[in-house]
Parts: C-alpha cells; sequence; structure tokens
C-alpha cells in the first residue's frame, strides 16, 4: 500500500463552534515532491502490511463493483453517530464509475469542504503561477499615498528575519521601501486605503455575530496583511482583525515612521510608488485546503468573480464559482452563500464535492492537480492530523487525502477525499452527516467509512 501511495503522490506531483476547522499553521507543500511519511505513519503502514514493491499500476488493480462497495459501507453509513440522513458519493477515480450515490444529488450543508469547489474554479480561471499585486499610488495631497488593495490575503506584515504565515508571501516592509524611494524623502503623513477590488458586505449571509472577527475569520476587505490576524504568527488562537483594512493600512503608516489612515479611493491614473505580488494562486490553493483557512477561501472566490467581469462580492463570487465548474459537469446550484463553508445557509449536493477530485484526478485537467497536492494526508499534516482525524491504528492512517468540514453547532460533518483500496485501486469519496448529534461519534463514523475504504477491494 505504502508503494501505492507513493505511485499516486508521484503521478499527482504536484473555522468556534459553528465550524470547526480553522486557521493553523502553514506547513508548505513541496510540488512536486512526495510528502515525505513520518516514522510512526510509516511503522503503522508497515504493520498493516504495506508492500514494498510490485504493486500495481492504478491502471492494472482490480476494479471494485457498485456491489461490492455497497456492501462494505452498508454498516458503516447506517452509524448511529453519523445521525439519521447521510449523504454519499463514491467513484472509481481511474474510470469515472459510480460505485456508491446516496442521496449524491440531495442539497446539503457542506461545511469546509465546500473550499473544494473553490480551489477547482480559482484554478480555472487562474494559471498555477497568476499572483495578486497590492500596489501604493501617490495621493492627490502632498504627503498622502493610497494603499490599494488587490485582494492579496497573504502580504504580511511580519518583521525582516520573521517567517511569513504563508510560504512566498510579500511583506509590507518591501512595499514601504519602493515607497520611500518613490517619494525621494518626502514625509508621509497620511495613508488612504482603498478596497474597491471588492463590493458588497464584508460578511455573508449564515455568519454568525462571533464569526468576523475570530480566530477563523474577519471581514474580508480587498487590503489585509496576514489573513487579517492580529500578529503575523498564524497561530490557532490569533484573534483576526474586524477592521483588517484599516491594520493593513496601519502596517504600511508604522513602516513608513508613521501616519494617519483612513479609506478612500485612488485617484485616476495616480503615480505608482511601490508595488508587491501575492504568493502564486497555487500556493494559496494548498493553504486554503490543507489548513482549511477561510480567509483565504473568501477571498479566492471573490477573485473568482473578478476573473469571469463580475463585482467582487460574496454573491457574485458564489454564482461565479458555480458557473466556473459547469463545463467540467460540476452542478452546484444556487445554494452556495461563502466561499468558505462558514456560511449556515450553504447548501450543495455532496456529489459535486466527489466531482471536483474525480475532475482533479483525470489526467485531462491537470490544471486541477494541485488540490489533492493541497488535501490534508491522514495522520500526516493539515488538519487531518491537527484535528486529530485517524489513529495511527487505522486502515486509512496515511492513506487517505481529505478535505473536512465540521458545524459542530449545527449537527455537520463532512469529510471528502480519496484513498487507495486495498487492491491499489484509487477511489474517490463524499461523506455529509448533516443531522448528527455528538461530534466525536459523527467523526469516528467518518474515520470508519474512509477506513473501510482503504482496507476493501469491494469486488
Amino acid at each position: 500500500m505504502l508503494a501505492l501511495l507513493l505511485v499516486l503522490g508521484g503521478y499527482f506531483a504536484v473555522g468556534a463552534a459553528r465550524q470547526f476547522q480553522a486557521d493553523r499553521s502553514f506547513h508548505p507543500v513541496k510540488i512536486p515532491a512526495v510528502k515525505p511519511a513520518p516514522a510512526d505513519a510509516a511503522s503503522a503502514l508497515e504493520k498493516l502490511g504495506a508492500a514494498p514493491t510490485g504493486a500495481p499500476s492504478a491502471a492494472e488493480a482490480p476494479q471494485p463493483s457498485s456491489t461490492g462497495v455497497s456492501a462494505a459501507l452498508a454498516a458503516a453509513l447506517a452509524a448511529p453517530g453519523l445521525g439519521p440522513h447521510v449523504s454519499a458519493e463514491v467513484f472509481d477515480a481511474s474510470t469515472g464509475t459510480v460505485l456508491l450515490d446516496q442521496s449524491g444529488a440531495e442539497i446539503v450543508a457542506p461545511a469546509s469542504t465546500a473550499k473544494l469547489l473553490v480551489a477547482a474554479a480559482i484554478l480555472t480561471v487562474h494559471k498555477p503561477t497568476d499572483r495578486f499585486v497590492t500596489k501604493v499610488v501617490a495621493g492627490s495631497s502632498p504627503g498622502t499615498v493610497v494603499l490599494v488593495g488587490g485582494g492579496d490575503p497573504t502580504l504580511s506584515a511580519a518583521p525582516v528575519g520573521q517567517p511569513t504565515p504563508c510560504a512566498g508571501a510579500s511583506r509590507m516592509s518591501d512595499l514601504a521601501a519602493q515607497v520611500k524611494a518613490g517619494l525621494a524623502g518626502q514625509p508621509v503623513a497620511h495613508v488612504v486605503v482603498d478596497n474597491s477590488v471588492f463590493s458588497g458586505p464584508t460578511t455573508a449571509p449564515g455568519w454568525g455575530p462571533d464569526d468576523a472577527p475570530s480566530t477563523y475569520a474577519s471581514p474580508i476587505t480587498g487590503t489585509m496583511v496576514d489573513g487579517g490576524r492580529g500578529t503575523p504568527t498564524c497561530g490557532p488562537q490569533d484573534l483576526r482583525s474586524g477592521t483588517p483594512d484599516l491594520a493593513a493600512g496601519q502596517a504600511l503608516a508604522s513602516a513608513l515612521a508613521g501616519a494617519e489612515v483612513s479609506r478612500g479611493s485612488a485617484p485616476a491614473a495616480a503615480k505608482v510608488l511601490g508595488e508587491v505580488q501575492s504568493a502564486p494562486v497555487i500556493r494559496l490553493v494548498e493553504q486554503m485546503l490543507t489548513e482549511s483557512d477561510n480567509v483565504i477561501a473568501e477571498v479566492l472566490t471573490r477573485q473568482v468573480a473578478i476573473a469571469e467581469h463580475k463585482p467582487g462580492s460574496f454573491a457574485d463570487g458564489a454564482a461565479a464559482v458555480s458557473a466556473t465548474l459547469q463545463p467540467l459537469g460540476i452542478a452546484v446550484g444556487r445554494g452556495m452563500k461563502d466561499g468558505s463553508g462558514l456560511s449556515s445557509q450553504d447548501r450543495l449536493p455532496a456529489k459535486a464535492l466527489a466531482s471536483v477530485l474525480l475532475e482533479a484526478f483525470d489526467p485531462q485537467h491537470p490544471e486541477l492537480r494541485p488540490i489533492i497536492a493541497g488535501l490534508s494526508v491522514a495522520g500526516w499534516d493539515g488538519t487531518l492530523l491537527e484535528q486529530h482525524w485517524f489513529s495511527a491504528a487505522s486502515r486509512a492512517y496515511g492513506v487517505v487525502r481529505a478535505k473536512t468540514g465540521s458545524m459542530p453547532a449545527n449537527g455537520v460533518h463532512t469529510l471528502a477525499g480519496i484513498v487507495t483500496d486495498a487492491d491499489g485501486r484509487p477511489l474517490v469519496f463524499a461523506f455529509v452527516a448533516d443531522h448528527a448529534a455528538a461530534q466525536d461519534s459523527a467523526r469516528a463514523a467518518l474515520d470508519n467509512l474512509a477506513a473501510t475504504l482503504a482496507g476493501c477491494g469491494c469486488r
């Protein structure tokens, strides 16, 4: 199995009760390298009988049957911890054959697995290497500069020598240095923050009063530093700002030896004094998925709308994601209210979640493969590690790549990902329990579903 996982890895090369998964510190994923297994994961796989050599390719592995998958998952799908309503979809990743469809077309609450849709949409409308620009331009009066946001959630206020929360992020200090050079020593008394790249409300329908600001979300503005965090450390308990745009303006003002900060607009055709670029789209997608970062998800959702020549609002972003995925045969519907899954009003079919992963596996869509690279690996990294999904004794440990989703207060628990079965066949799955009572029992039941697929030939 370990050899099979390595084959798959090489092939792809490449948020607080309302929602459990939150921002965490970012652990970069090296794209084309396979993620190395820690010693305990490797040991667990060895005890489970991992074959070191001679593993067949995915195409050569025996094909599971829908009857076999249904029989294997029947008891696990009926687990009391999942509650009275479970939507489930399983595909043979190599052929696209539907192996299980249990209410897959029904509309359910996706929680953070909705980020899979955002990932596919942004990778469809942008190249993986694309970046978003933040610039500073001359203001309408001497001593005034305008910080013009470009929708980059990763621009960092981290001091020189301190790592940025997102690998590859630009620093406000570098932008300030350019501004100083462009002004040739003229002092700055006023920093104006221009957020016109985005429009509409800064929080989505269905967000609770405690969601923004919180440790896992902030209001969504076109200008921010460190994902709206008050400090550039990306720690799980870091409270995000209620005014991330003004916080960004203050970071620039501080780097320019202090200035008044306010909101406003840049003059037309103003002189550019400096500009910096975001981390590339591929890196933003990976951090969004692996660490379930809600702010990055919302910013990327609005970037999809902008790429489709629509205003950068919550509503336009959600509509643009749905429209972008339609040509891929992924039916999202009109139930998305945001891109992070944080909204209690989000509704979409579980089948859409599995379909995104199926397309990401398809060699005909290499642009979507970063989705697989961004999935957390059971026992290895991201939310599957930090939220303690799967034990080292689980058949899924080190084998399942998945996106988690939890809104415990609403009884929503979801898991969508890809797993290699006992015969070496890659399977795509999405499991949504949206009427579960207890978080621990629901999560254990979802663990069991994925582990059952990992241990089953299901023929």
